[in-house]
């Protein structure tokens, strides 16, 4: 299925004792390019995760953003400095024999001394955080393209329709083309009656004109072309792969076909069918700057 570029998706959950965030946004881009911010402890996630995401996104520029909060149990340890503790307890021992005080320490007391305890934070097991994130991030990835398929159908069916209104206007040149050969025999024959003052003119003569006309106002094969392109662009639309570049060369393609019938039209029916040819292959040439 042909898919947009553009594309948002989010999920949250809490796995294995995380709450994990994950949202995924893309716009436009020519290639794959991928960012993405994660808290500063997990930074680990960061290639991960663009080599997860490389597996679903061709093109386009990708935003991914990671919030990780642990809820079921603390991801710091504390550490009792025991070798501090225990030159505390024996000043305090040596305190009271000394100078005959109460030796009243208690727990609630020394752990009010300052380096009692240690807090460092514990150390991650980076494959289950990786595995949680993972899962939250399928979720949002899953979003993410049903968005950009949702999108990228409707992108096909505005481009078939554009492509509809060029093949009439073609099917129209292709009939009104023949139409302007004889109407040029009639002005010529005219116009040389005029000339000569001679109601008898050389038949040779009106066909040899005749033909040099026809073949400067050919457009038969750039008609052909033109269908031939159409034809590989639905097949394009039609094969679910990422075309994107394919087509946007097929767009100039056509344009060029175009042109080459606009200078070539000698009259004016035709030329206004050129520029609505045109300005419809504009119009597909700015839709499939956002197909994948």
């Amino acid at each position: 299925m042909i898919k947009s570029m553009t594309g948002y998706g989010r999920a949250q959950s809490v796995v294995d004792g995380m709450n994990i965030t994950v949202e995924l946004k893309s716009v436009n881009h020519r290639y794959f390019e991928f960012t993405s911010r994660t808290p500063r402890s997990y930074g680990f996630l960061d290639e991960k995760l663009k080599s997860f995401f490389m597996s679903a996104i061709v093109r386009g520029k990708a935003e991914c953003y990671v919030s990780i909060e642990t809820v079921e149990e603390p991801d710091v340890v504390i550490e009792l400095n025991r070798p501090l503790v225990k030159s505390y307890l024996a000043a305090y021992q040596e305190l009271s024999r000394d100078f005959g005080l109460e030796n009243d320490i208690k727990v609630s007391g020394i752990s009010r001394v300052s380096d009692i305890f240690t807090v460092r934070k514990q150390e991650a097991d980076e494959e289950r955080i990786w595995q949680a994130v993972k899962t939250v991030a399928q979720a949002a990835l899953d979003r993410f393209v049903a968005m950009r398929e949702t999108e990228g159908e409707r992108l096909k069916n505005d481009v078939n329709s554009r492509m509809d209104t060029i093949l009439e206007n073609v099917a129209y040149i292709e009939e009104r083309s023949p139409e302007t050969v004889k109407e040029y025999n009639e002005k010529l024959v005219a116009r040389l009656k005029e000339l000569l003052e001679d109601t008898h003119i050389e038949e040779q003569r009106i066909l040899t004109e005749a033909a040099i006309f026809a073949d400067k106002i050919a457009v038969a094969e750039e008609t052909v072309r033109l269908r031939s392109h159409i034809d590989q662009m639905r097949t394009f639309l039609d094969s679910g792969e990422a075309v994107g570049k394919k087509m946007d060369f097929l767009v100039q393609e056509m344009n060029r076909e175009a042109n080459t019938i606009g200078s070539k039209a000698n009259d004016v029916a035709i030329a206004r069918k050129v520029v609505d040819i045109k300005a419809e292959i504009e119009k597909i040439r700015e839709q499939i700057q956002n197909i994948e």
